[in-house]
């Protein structure tokens, strides 16, 4: 029963960090993105970049980073989901309401960021974050399976 309840607030903790990401406005989003193409940046070339190496590395990764940070935040909420259903035993049925709360709250974070000052929402950030939901929820279930098979 413990575990049930650690699963789900884990899952509830994941959309409220989601939600926060979603509340920032648009200037504050860009400066957290910018950051770690920065940070990234120079950690890999293991020196400080100057502004205009920074502007140029920012112009060319930052959909690239912000596509990537959707879908790899959906991909640990689809984990998550689908091992939390997995405690009630795991079917067809649970990768279908995983693969479902993952598009729906996907939809709902992107429609909170229509109200949010800078933001907008967009129906490819909905299909990169169901992507990312769905392919956890297949692997763990195929993961799942071998396990059960070599048993």
């Amino acid at each position: 029963m413990i575990i049930k309840i650690i699963k789900f607030i884990l899952i509830i903790l994941c959309m409220a960090f989601i939600f926060s990401l979603s509340a920032d406005n648009g200037e504050v989003s860009e400066k957290k993105s910018d950051s770690v193409i920065v940070k990234f940046t120079e950690t890999i070339l293991h020196r400080k970049l100057t502004e205009e190496e920074k502007e140029k590395y920012i112009e060319k990764t930052v959909v690239f980073v912000r596509k990537t940070a959707h879908f790899t935040l959906y991909f640990i909420l689809g984990l998550l989901i689908i091992s939390f259903l997995k405690e009630f035993g795991l079917s067809k049925k649970s990768i279908i309401i995983s693969i479902i709360v993952v598009l729906l709250y996907a939809c709902s974070d992107e429609i909170h960021q229509t109200f949010v000052s800078g933001r907008s929402g967009e129906v490819l950030d909905v299909l990169i974050d169901t992507i990312g939901g769905s392919l956890a929820t297949y692997i763990y279930y195929l993961i799942y399976k071998r396990r059960r098979l070599n048993e």
